[in-house]
């Protein structure tokens, strides 16, 4: 059986098989259905690998307050009705494990547990995201969500918006200006703290400390340009894929890419001081801040390339001034520290994250 994308298959699942059945049964039913939020197939990542679990035909049914007392008949009514398989793959799934993840798992006989859940929108964004309250976001509310999990509520695709979710999910589209104005000045500012180090670390002869920076910096560079084309960064399975189809000149990767693969000391430097260059070259043509004059010269007459980074820092935070930015640490969001998951990807940490600001 040939491979088909987890999108095309949750989208032809509603409309062909879903839709019909909640159509007859409940005719004068108001509902969204949509395939947001978890899942590599969310994001269109997903291939053959990702068919073993959490993966396959399956959507999200949103109800308004009045009907999710409704939720427990429908699903029933489901498993009564719904086939057990489309396009070749199970419709039915296993039981959740202890973590609660479930698996295809073929029948021919039975009742069909379908990878179906039915929420209204504002339990689920409260589940999800920690708020449902989408008019009243602080700053401080957008540096404590995963950004990864924003990606994925405003990505995927409604099959059917009978509840015009699509009109609550757009508030959450991209950070709002002065949210990326922090988040750029915090990158500018890491990249900053060790735009010298490359160098002198090779120097005192540790060679892996040097690419471990040069790595860091790179990194960087790339959450800088999710945030110049105005685009959520996955968390790291997805962050190189997400990357390399960024709507940006192709020298910024091709250089980027050669810096951390590069092999001796002259070529990472300068490389990834040719990367910063590019990325401020790039902050400058969008005309973010006032034009700062950047260029790669030396480090207070050293034999160490930089472009001072700070310069970069200080005009954005002019833009920031006077606002509730002004004073926070430049430490951008918890969820640009990659492996850091177990503290910013749970909605219920928000409270402990945002007091890195407030405090």
């Amino acid at each position: 059986m040939e491979f088909m994308k987890g999108l095309e298959l949750c989208n032809g699942f509603f409309l062909d098989i879903a839709k019909p059945i909640l159509d007859k049964h409940y005719p004068g039913l108001v509902y969204s259905a949509a395939l947001i939020g978890y899942g590599s197939d969310v994001l269109g990542y997903d291939d053959e690998v990702s068919t073993d679990h959490m993966w396959g035909p399956r959507f999200y049914l949103f109800l308004n307050e009045k009907d999710i007392h409704m939720k427990q008949e429908i699903m029933e009514m489901f498993g009564k009705t719904l086939p057990y398989e489309y396009k070749g793959y199970s419709v039915n799934f296993s039981r959740p494990d202890p973590i609660g993840v479930r698996c295809p798992e073929r029948i021919s006989e039975g009742l069909v547990s379908p990878l179906v859940f039915v929420h209204t929108l504002n339990e689920y964004l409260t589940e999800y995201l920690g708020t449902a309250d989408l008019d009243s976001l602080t700053g401080t509310d957008w540096l404590s969500f995963s950004e990864h999990r924003l990606l994925a509520l405003t990505s995927g695709r409604v099959f059917h918006d009978g509840l015009n979710i699509q009109q609550d999910l757009e508030k959450l589209r991209f950070y709002p200006e002065d949210v990326k104005l922090y988040l750029i000045a915090s990158n500018w500012s890491l990249i900053a703290e060790e735009q010298a180090f490359l160098r002198r670390c090779y120097d005192v002869g540790d060679t892996i400390g040097s690419i471990m920076i040069c790595g860091r910096i790179a990194d960087r560079l790339m959450r800088l340009a999710f945030l110049y084309c105005g685009q959520y960064a996955p968390y790291s399975k997805w962050f190189g894929t997400a990357f390399a189809r960024l709507p940006i000149d192709e020298s910024i990767k091709r250089t980027i890419s050669c810096s951390v693969e590069a092999t001796d000391i002259e070529e990472r430097e300068n490389q990834i001081t040719a990367a910063q260059k590019l990325i401020a070259d790039l902050h400058n043509e969008l005309g973010i801040t006032a034009p700062v004059d950047v260029r790669i010269e030396s480090y207070y007459g050293r034999k160490i390339k930089v472009i001072f980074a700070d310069k970069m820092v200080g005009a954005v935070m002019g833009k920031l001034s006077g606002t509730e930015f002004e004073g926070y640490p430049l430490i951008g969001a918890l969820s640009g520290v990659p492996n850091f998951t177990n503290a910013f990807d749970d909605p219920a940490r928000r409270a402990l994250i945002k007091r890195l600001y407030s405090e």
